[in-house]
């Protein structure tokens, strides 16, 4: 995937991620758990773009981990969101493939940016 692209799918889905979290029944866990998951699900993007102007080879591996983390937790908390009822699988079943499948382009993309180093 170019990287104009991956830039696309990560914003859109910050946007999702903001949308989705808005629905939610307000309640201390909900609130809590929504600002983690906006705080995570929108960081995904920031991370991938500040790794698109790495300056080295280094650099850009390190940022693609932030991409990376935070993919991961935004599917922890989602999957918290759903476990304790909050919010039913089907609400943000989509927002979890996506990230998902973020974590998985990024996690392959990490692997050849280590090939690539070494």
């Amino acid at each position: 995937m170019d990287e104009q692209t991956f830039k696309a799918r990560t914003k859109k889905l910050a946007v999702a991620v903001i949308k989705q979290m808005d629905k939610l029944p307000h309640s201390r866990a909900a609130d809590v758990i929504a600002k983690q998951i906006i705080r995570s699900g929108t960081s995904i993007g920031a991370n991938y773009r500040a790794a698109c102007r790495a300056k080295s080879t280094p650099d850009m591996i390190n940022k693609m981990k932030i991409v990376e983390e935070e993919s991961d937790e935004t599917m922890y908390w989602l999957e918290i969101l759903t476990e304790t009822g909050l919010v039913s699988q089907e609400h943000v079943q989509d927002i979890y493939k996506e990230t998902n499948e973020i974590l998985a382009m990024t996690v392959a993309s990490l692997k050849t940016l280590r090939n690539r180093k070494s």
